[in-house]
Order: C-alpha cells, then sequence, then structure tokens
C-alpha cells in the first residue's frame, strides 16, 4: 500500500463517508502549476483545488503576506476592532469591480456565506422576499445556498428547503439547437419563459432578487445568453428585483476578465465572490451598489470571522500579483490554448464529445454516449482516473458528471500546460478508442 492510499484508509476512520472525493489525488507540497503527492509523484493540476488557485501554488508574495501578519495578529473580530487590512482588500475590491458610481463591499468566509448575504440584503432593501434561481446551478451548501443549488445530489434529504425559492430554465443555447431555432429565437423564448414565470409561479410584487452564474460551475461551464442576461439588467431595475451574479468560480481572471459580468456590458446590483480572491485562503465578498449595501439596518450582516486579518493579507498579495502579471491576459491565453486542444479532440471523436463550452479560460468539455445519447458519466470519470494514473489531476462538472472542465493556473507554464493536455488527450483515445 502506498502512502496515497494509507491516507485515504485513515479517511475512512475519522472523516464522514459523505464528504466527497471528486479526484482520489494526494498532496504533500505543491509550486505553480505542480503538485508533489505523498508519495512523491510530480502531478499536473488542471482542478486548482476547484477554482481556488489562479495564481498558481506557492506564490512567496503571498506566502511572506502571511507570514508578516501572523507576527502582528491573528484575529480581532472587525465587529470589535477596526484594522487596516480589511480596509485594504475592502478598498481594492471596489476599485477593480465597481457596482455603478458607488461600491461597497463586505467580507464573508466563504462563495456559500456570500450567496447567504446576498439573499438576505437582496430581501431586506426590496420589503421583498421571493428569489429566482436556474437549473443547472451550484451556489453552495448551507441552507439558502443549497436550495438555490439545482442538483439533488448536494441536498437530498436535507430538507425542508429555504421556502419561495423559484427555478427557471438555465438559458444556454446548446449546439444541438442548431438548425431547430436560432440563437435570437432561443433568446426570445428564454424571455417569454422569464415572463410567464410571473404570471403562473410568482409575482413580481413578490420577487427580492434574481440570482444567477454567467458561467455555471458545477452546472458544466454553461454559458448565459448574452441578450438574455442584458434583458435581465433592464427587467430587474424596471421591477425593484436585485440581480445578483455568483462570481464565486467565475471571478478574477478565470473567463480572461475580472468579472465574467464585464463580456455582458452589464452591471449588478449584488455580485458574490470566493476561491482565488483569496489565494489559497477561505475569503469571500459581497460586493453592491452603495445605495444597497447602505439600506440594511445594522447588525444583519456580519460575524466572527469575516474578513480575518490572514485571510484578507493573502488576498490583497494575491490581487496585486494578478494586477502584476495581468491576470486576464493570462486567462485569454490559457483559453484560447485549451480551446483548441479541446475542439482539436473533439474532431476525432464528434459522436461521442457532444460540445466544448465555456469563456476565456473556464473551459469543459461534455461527453455523451453515441449509442443511446445519454450523458456518459461512466466514460468521464474512467478518463479522469486514467489521467491521474499518467501525472494529471482533473475534475467533473455537470448534473450527470460528464464534463471534465479545466480550472488550472493561470500563471502556468507553456510546457506544463501543453503536457497537461496531452495527457487528457491520450486519457480520452484510451477510454473512447
Amino acid at each position: 500500500m502506498n502512502n496515497t492510499d494509507k491516507l485515504y484508509e485513515r479517511r475512512k476512520k475519522s472523516v464522514p463517508n459523505a464528504l466527497g472525493i471528486f479526484n482520489p489525488s494526494s498532496i504533500q507540497s505543491a509550486k505553480g502549476a505542480i503538485i508533489i503527492d505523498a508519495d512523491g509523484r510530480e502531478l499536473i493540476d488542471f482542478a486548482g483545488g476547484i477554482g481556488v488557485n489562479n495564481v498558481g501554488h506557492g506564490v512567496p508574495e503571498i506566502i511572506e503576506a502571511i507570514q508578516k501578519q501572523a507576527e502582528k495578529f491573528i484575529h480581532a473580530s472587525f465587529n470589535v476592532s477596526v484594522y487596516e487590512q480589511y480596509l485594504d482588500l475592502t478598498e481594492k475590491l471596489c476599485e477593480i469591480l465597481p457596482h455603478g458610481e458607488s461600491t461597497k463591499a463586505m467580507l464573508t468566509l466563504s462563495g456559500a456565506e456570500s450567496v447567504e448575504n446576498a439573499i438576505k440584503i437582496a430581501r431586506a432593501v426590496t420589503g421583498k422576499s421571493g428569489v429566482i434561481c436556474y437549473d443547472g446551478s451550484f451556489h453552495g451548501r448551507t441552507m439558502m445556498a443549497m436550495t438555490l443549488t439545482s442538483n439533488v445530489k448536494y441536498k437530498e434529504g436535507a430538507g425542508p428547503y429555504a421556502p419561495e425559492v423559484y427555478r427557471l430554465e438555465y438559458p444556454y443555447y446548446k449546439p444541438s439547437m442548431i438548425g431547430r431555432m436560432t440563437q435570437d429565437e432561443f433568446d426570445d423564448l428564454m424571455i417569454m419563459k422569464l415572463h410567464k414565470t410571473f404570471s403562473s409561479t410568482v409575482s413580481i410584487s413578490q420577487t427580492a432578487a434574481i440570482i444567477l452564474e454567467l458561467v455555471q460551475g458545477e452546472g458544466g461551464f454553461t454559458v448565459a445568453s448574452k441578450k438574455y442576461v442584458q434583458y435581465l439588467r433592464k427587467f430587474c431595475t424596471e421591477n425593484n428585483i436585485c440581480l445578483i451574479f455568483d462570481e464565486v468560480q467565475s471571478g478574477f481572471g478565470r473567463t480572461g476578465k475580472w468579472a465574467a459580468y464585464e463580456h455582458y456590458d452589464v452591471t449588478p446590483d449584488l455580485s458574490t465572490w470566493a476561491k482565488s480572491m483569496g489565494g489559497g485562503m477561505p475569503i469571500g465578498a459581497v460586493i453592491g451598489k452603495q445605495e444597497i449595501m447602505d439600506a440594511i439596518k445594522p447588525g444583519l450582516i456580519g460575524g466572527t470571522y469575516l474578513g480575518g486579518p490572514l485571510s484578507c493579507v493573502a488576498s490583497l498579495a494575491s490581487i496585486n500579483y494578478m494586477q502584476k502579471n495581468d491576470i486576464n491576459a493570462a486567462g485569454k491565453k490559457v483559453g484560447k490554448i485549451v480551446h483548441d486542444k479541446f475542439k482539436h479532440i473533439q474532431a476525432l471523436y464528434p459522436e461521442t464529445i457532444t460540445d466544448v463550452r465555456g469563456l476565456g479560460a473556464m473551459l469543459a468539455i461534455e461527453f455523451t454516449n453515441p449509442k443511446t445519447g445519454i450523458p456518459d458519466g461512466v466514460a468521464t470519470k474512467a478518463i479522469v482516473d486514467k489521467c491521474l494514473a499518467n501525472g494529471l489531476i482533473v475534475i467533473t462538472s455537470g448534473t450527470y458528471g460528464n464534463c471534465i472542465r479545466i480550472l488550472s493556473p493561470l500563471f502556468i507554464e507553456d510546457e506544463v500546460l501543453h503536457r497537461g493536455l496531452m495527457i487528457l488527450e491520450e486519457a480520452i483515445e484510451e477510454v473512447l478508442k
């Protein structure tokens, strides 16, 4: 039994079985896009700790910031003692992610906590309670976030769920629709379904918020229609509904921009953040228009650990590193290389690889059984396992687990990126042959 197997044996004895294993790898150290596992094997990291390591592992500036802060103080609680580390970060977030003329931000511990607070703010500000979300969405595992999440595997048996949450079809124009309807016709259909929801399901006068991932993370990297999103912005403004974009996985260069919403020429009322915001440390944020963030009553938001100083300095160091090295250019570059490779592989297996989709470097490749037309999660898992055996960590996504998503560091060396993509191509060939 090797060291990795021993760790998983220990895991069985003290960790609940329900805590998922997305890839049966291990780690003892890491640098850049390379992980060294418990057996000393070198693994290329295309998972990035589920989208957390956009800047890569072991960035000296982030490590140094954490070390220096740890020598000063580790915790005080911002609600008790104000500290500049929190303010340095919120000022930076408002600078790079403005929401209108004046912007404010609150810090959280995670993406799920950001979502919980965004919904709470929207309800308090509008005085309404209904929330609209979408098929294929993932917003977290806490009560409201879990309710908003679409896939039942993340919440089965954990009800009753939060009330007054309503779900719409996600506005992604699938390749299979080509020939049956145009993109414009599809967009108009989705807009019609939006209006129908407010006639047959919930009243506009009762709806506080619409929350949307512009690129769905767990949903398989489906991308929302630009026309639909722009209409949604107009619709929410006209009807006193808060428009919330969940940017937890899509933010900080992953799509080639700081925010996915920058591709749509719209600005949300509120947005939620985490993952690569922290440079590996646990932190998130709700960013919003000043008039909305200041309309809630004192005491409604807060928490003991929100915006902890170690996470704040790590986040700020990470963002500064992103700015210095142009994370958005890196996202575009990585995205083009991965997209071109995926299209090449799709051309080899057009009946099995039914979609290549995403935005920037947030890309996925979809597998379907050509005989049955059913999403092929079995083959996808086999490809993931083959990749790991050959030195590459990848993870799946999609409701049926039939997509492989790429979440590599964006500052990955060209040689390492190409080597990882070759391992993936060879694993696909071996499984599909």
